[in-house]
């Protein structure tokens, strides 16, 4: 497996600093705290990204009779994992969560657990391995089945648009029809200090991240039919009854393969 580097700061781990967990180091801190000092409603993106997650999978268990998932880049686990989520309305459904950090690794082996009636698994591989991904898949997935892939916060770590639109392809050649995309990723176009504290993230030496205008988030679901607002920055996609839903700069939906 490969180490942990506490030298460099992570984007997992200052998500999870943002989120309020505790699975992260100073370096995660500093750089989180760097990036709040230039633009501080991050921690609400951090936050709505994470609500959005919740509200979506809520919506294809209870409204479209879904009951697997596979969530590949994960993060570190937090509150209200996919798993937790679904298996909460549904306790049948399988989760399968996919990533390649160590220490993601290391908590998901320890934290993801199922409930008996359900089925949990963790796969160690790449975003750039989507067909290993369906392979992988399969050994707790029935993919003759409707199956929700989850793509959250994860795209934007590919430099090149068009790359991460073929990886979305691929995963999704693998899934029946019936099946439903979920992404959400940061957008670009929506304020000028986000933008600015995301291009200073990037010279950090972290793995960079980055923010795509909306329409590049909207071409993922080319061939899909989308969920009802369609793709929309994330506090307005299906808000819960009486909450304040104001735009962000972080924007998602749902689509079905038809």
């Amino acid at each position: 497996m490969t180490s942990i580097d506490t030298s460099v700061p992570h984007s997992a781990r200052i998500w999870n600093y943002w989120l309020g967990g505790k699975d992260n180091y100073p370096v995660d801190e500093q750089a989180g705290d760097a990036y709040t000092a230039v633009f501080p409603g991050i921690v609400t993106i951090a936050r709505s990204s994470r609500a959005f997650l919740g509200r979506s999978i809520r919506y294809l268990v209870r409204e479209a009779g879904v009951r697997q998932f596979l969530d590949v880049g994960t993060g570190l686990p937090t509150v209200d994992n996919t798993h937790e989520v679904a298996q909460r309305l549904a306790p049948e459904s399988r989760i399968v969560y996919v990533d390649n950090d160590p220490l993601v690794l290391a908590h998901a082996r320890a934290l993801l657990t199922s409930t008996p009636e359900g089925a949990t698994a963790y796969e160690d591989l790449s975003l750039y391995e989507p067909e290993k991904i369906i392979e992988a898949a399969t050994r707790t997935l029935d993919l003759s089945r409707p199956t929700a892939l989850i793509l959250s916060g994860i795209l934007g770590h590919v430099a090149d648009h068009d790359v991460a639109r073929d990886l979305v392809r691929r995963l999704l050649a693998g899934l029946p029809p019936g099946s439903f995309l979920c992404v959400n990723d940061g957008s670009r176009g929506t304020d000028p200090a986000y933008e600015a504290a995301q291009d200073g993230y990037n010279e950090t030496g972290a793995v960079p991240y980055f923010l795509r205008p909306v329409e590049q988030i909207e071409a993922y679901f080319e061939g899909l039919e989308l969920v009802e607002p369609g793709v929309v920055s994330v506090p307005l996609w299906r808000p819960e009854p009486g909450a304040e839903a104001k735009p962000i700069g972080q924007h998602g939906g749902v689509g079905r393969k038809p």
